[in-house]
C-alpha cells in the first residue's frame, strides 16, 4: 500500500515549483531536511548581524542552484514580511537602550531596539528561505517518507500526510457549504446573525471532517491498514549528497566563526 497525492494536492500544499533538474532537487531528501534544520538552529541562535547577512546571502545563493523563481519566491517572503512588519516597526520604540531619534509626541527609538528588529528580520527571512529552498520544494509525499526515514515518530508523519491529502477535500466540502448558504439568501454582514450563520458552518464542517475520517478509516481498514504506512522508496546517498553535505557543514561553520569572530569579511 502506498500513499497516493489526490487531485490538487498541489494546490492544497501551496508548494513551489522547481525544474526537475536543478541542482538541489536532485539530492537525497533526508539530506535536504537534516541540512534545512541544522541551518535554522545556528541562525536562531546567532546575534552578530554580519554572520546573520551572510546566512540570508547563503540562502539567496541556494535560491538560484534551486530553479525557483526569483520573484514568486520573493513575493512569497515578502508576504511572511508583512506579519511582521509592525512588530519590527515597533520594536525600535518599546525596547529600553541608547535613544538614536525622538519623534513628535515623545516617542524615542533605541538602538537596541533597532539592532534587535533587523536581528529579527534577519533570522526570519534566512531561515524561511532556507526551508523554501531545501524542504518547500520537496512534494509533500516525498517529504512525509524523508522524515519517516529519519525516525520521525510515525504518528506525526502520518498526521502530516493525511492533513496534506484531505485538506483540499476540506476545501471543496466547505466551499459546497458557502455555496448552499448563499443559495438560501445567506449574505454576510456585522451582525448576530452571520456569526451564528458561520459557527453553524465550521460546526458541520468539524461534523462531516469527523464522519469522513470515520468511513476512510474503515476503507483502509478493509484495505489491510495495520497502523503505519510502508515506505516503499529508495533512498540512498550518493557522491553529490556527500558533496553537499560537505559545503553545507562548512557554511555552517563559516557562519559560527562569524559569530564568535573567529572569521572576518573583508
Amino acid at each position: 500500500m502506498t500513499f497516493a497525492p489526490a487531485p490538487g494536492l498541489a494546490t492544497a500544499a501551496a508548494t513551489p515549483v522547481a525544474p526537475p533538474d536543478a541542482l538541489l532537487t536532485r539530492l537525497d531528501p533526508r539530506l535536504r531536511v537534516g541540512a534545512a534544520l541544522a541551518f535554522a538552529l545556528l541562525v536562531a541562535a546567532l546575534s552578530s548581524l554580519a554572520a546573520l547577512g551572510a546566512a540570508l546571502a547563503s540562502a539567496l545563493a541556494l535560491m538560484a542552484l534551486s530553479g525557483l523563481a526569483p520573484r514568486a519566491t520573493l513575493r512569497r517572503m515578502a508576504a511572511m514580511d508583512g506579519f511582521i512588519l509592525i512588530m519590527l516597526i515597533l520594536l525600535p520604540f518599546t525596547t529600553p537602550g541608547a535613544p538614536i531619534a525622538t519623534l513628535p509626541g515623545g516617542l524615542t527609538a533605541s538602538q537596541q531596539g533597532l539592532h534587535l528588529a533587523i536581528d529579527i528580520a534577519l533570522t526570519a527571512n534566512a531561515v524561511i528561505l532556507m526551508l523554501m529552498v531545501l524542504v518547500g520544494t520537496m512534494d509533500p509525499v516525498t517529504l512525509g517518507h524523508a522524515l519517516g526515514r529519519l525516525r520521525v515518530p510515525a504518528a506525526l508523519v502520518h498526521l502530516m500526510l493525511f492533513t496534506v491529502r484531505y485538506i483540499e477535500v476540506l476545501r471543496a466540502e466547505q466551499a459546497r457549504m458557502r455555496q448552499a448558504m448563499k443559495a438560501r439568501g445567506f449574505r454576510p454582514r456585522t451582525d448576530l446573525h452571520t456569526l451564528r450563520s458561520l459557527g453553524y458552518l465550521v460546526g458541520m464542517l468539524l461534523v462531516r471532517a469527523f464522519e469522513r475520517s470515520e468511513r476512510i478509516l474503515q476503507a483502509m481498514k478493509c484495505r489491510g491498514f495495520t497502523g503505519h504506512l510502508p515506505l516503499l522508496d529508495d533512498m540512498r546517498l550518493r557522491r553529490a549528497d556527500l558533496c553537499f553535505a560537505l559545503a553545507f557543514a562548512a557554511l555552517l561553520t563559516a557562519l559560527a566563526g562569524l559569530e564568535l569572530g573567529l572569521v572576518r569579511i573583508a
